[in-house]
């Protein structure tokens, strides 16, 4: 389904490439139309660079960009000074400056040229700050005092105050615990001008009026939220896959029909040539008749050929519509984690809770609660003190999945971040687990720097599972985070197929809905741990 009319960016046969010559984009083409659009895509499809590119902050190597107005923009990391002030963040600086200066009596020209029309800045600054849970915070508060997902509303407030006619956000959930992707979520319902959004949110792109995909090098928009768009390709992959089925069967039919009909040439030439050896007729009158049936063979062979050939074009056309998207396939060592073995103890301030065989553990709570330092502690990498939150490993066979994906050895190539987990394992058996991982070929003997984050969080991952011998345990700290859905959907059944037990600290929900959990505990500010029935969506009506 097209794009709505009167877009406010127009992409027009962009191209862009890495200094190293590398290619990001090639060709693209497309519009966004004037209200909230939903980026989606693979990791390493562009979605970024294309971002940057529409920012201004790159520059296409050819092709044009027109955008219907200035562009907000909000990187997928939020770099922070932590001595810098609140109206630092939030952009306005300029402006609330100017107009102190103003009420103080300073008539200068220039601050009236820098504050504009935004006469009333701090009242509409003092309202975002109430919608985000910040009231009364003043705009001269220190970035530093302000939790992760707190700085990430102020910035997105921000771009809401500064009303810019086309606002890009880059992964704007990352991070955020569940009451901030609801108050993020009240923002984008009423967002003011153009909104486009890169992420991998399935909660965030249903509120998106479009949904637009970076796929094989082209861009298509859909008019709809995720899920209908969904259900849309769902659906033509469905009859693309119907149509190839058919044309495979007809590519079969015009074959079998064209070598019946050499059979019956061959069988009409043997006996035609029976015929003139026996001289069964005068010679002028059978070398005519061979003359015509050679004539009419000719037609007849050109003819099947053409259907033939007619066929297998439809069948390349059929199969071009059906994507090639490749699903992980896995056969793991079994880790022998018997039901009643005790694999970790975690510990809240108020009571402990004990992990026992294959179960799956899913730790939630706010943002600032210290569920990263919980598994810190848990997998050794830091001391905990009595009376702090933390916990036990029961098994000196654990696998640790940090958030920011930085276990790994950056210079060294996939083939030898794996052999780092499995020294005893030849190279050839590595290969092709890893080929079943989706990692194949020249990205194998790669360093890990030059990867995609998709392909980096799969080496990552593969580190883990692939450990030998195989790990009890795996403790994983947002694993969803910078993952496109694709990658969520391989995370997901990756898990499905271990054997082992799992604990996992995330905010996403419907991620941690497919995993089948035994015990959901909820970590307070207090450091205390409370067992749940359900996930707090869950709950919801």
């Amino acid at each position: 389904m097209p794009s709505a009319i009167n877009p406010s960016i127009v992409l027009n046969d962009v191209h862009f490439r890495w200094p190293d010559g590398s290619p990001a984009l090639s060709g693209i083409s497309g519009s966004f139309g004037p209200g909230r659009t939903g980026l989606v895509g693979t990791n390493g499809s562009g979605k970024s660079t294309l971002l940057r590119l529409m920012a201004g902050i790159l520059a296409p190597m050819a092709g044009t960009i027109s955008t219907g107005g200035e562009v907000g923009y909000l990187p997928q990391t939020l770099t922070l000074r932590r001595g810098s002030t609140l109206m630092e963040l939030l952009g306005i600086q300029d402006k609330v400056s100017a107009l102190r200066a103003i009420e103080a009596g300073d008539v200068a020209v220039e601050h009236f040229d820098v504050l504009g029309d935004d006469w009333d800045i701090e009242t509409r600054a003092a309202e975002e700050l109430q919608a985000i849970g910040l009231a009364g915070v003043g705009l001269e508060r220190s970035v530093g005092e302000l939790s992760g997902g707190e700085a990430m509303l102020a910035a997105i407030s921000g771009l809401r105050i500064r009303r810019t006619p086309i606002t890009l956000l880059d992964e704007p959930t990352n991070n955020l615990d569940r009451d901030a992707r609801a108050a993020l979520g009240g923002m984008l319902a009423d967002w003011p001008g153009s909104l486009l959004v890169v992420s991998h949110d399935l909660a965030l792109l249903e509120l998106m009026d479009e949904t637009a995909e970076l796929y094989d090098g082209g861009l298509t928009v859909f008019g709809g939220p995720y899920s209908e768009w969904r259900a849309y390709l769902d659906e033509q992959q469905a009859a693309a896959a119907q149509a190839t089925r058919a044309a495979e069967q007809l590519v079969k039919k015009e074959k079998r029909q064209k070598q019946e009909a050499e059979a019956k040439l061959a069988s009409r030439a043997r006996t035609g040539q029976k015929s003139y050896d026996n001289k069964k007729g005068s010679k002028i009158l059978m070398n005519q008749r061979a003359s015509d049936a050679q004539v009419s063979a000719g037609k007849m062979r050109s003819g099947m050929d053409t259907r033939v050939q007619a066929a297998k074009e439809a069948l390349d056309a059929a199969a071009a519509r059906v994507r090639e998207d490749e699903r992980v396939s896995l056969d793991l060592p079994d880790p022998g984690v018997p039901r009643g073995r005790r694999i970790a103890e975690l510990r809240g301030t108020n009571r402990s809770y004990v992990v026992q065989g294959p179960e799956r553990v899913a730790i939630i709570g706010p943002n600032g609660a210290g569920k990263t330092t919980l598994l810190e502690r848990l997998a050794g990498r830091l001391a905990c003190e009595e009376g702090e939150a933390g916990g036990t490993l029961q098994t000196d066979r654990a696998g640790y999945l940090r958030q920011r994906l930085d276990g790994l050895r950056e210079d060294a190539t996939t083939l030898e971040n794996v052999q780092d987990a499995a020294p005893d394992v030849p190279a050839g058996d590595i290969r092709n687990r890893l080929a079943r991982f989706l990692l194949r070929g020249d990205s194998v003997n790669r360093p890990v720097h030059t990867l995609s984050g998709g392909e980096r969080f799969r080496v990552s991952l593969a580190r883990l599972l692939f450990a030998d011998p195989p790990a009890q345990v795996l403790i994983l700290d947002e694993p969803t985070n910078n993952l496109d859905i694709r990658s969520v959907d391989q995370l997901v059944e990756s898990l499905q197929v271990y054997g082992g037990a799992v604990i996992v600290v995330s905010h996403d929900d419907a991620f941690l809905g497919r995993l089948e959990l035994d015990l959901i505990l909820s970590l307070g500010r207090d450091g205390s741990l409370t067992q749940l029935a359900a996930l707090p969506s869950d709950l919801t009506p």
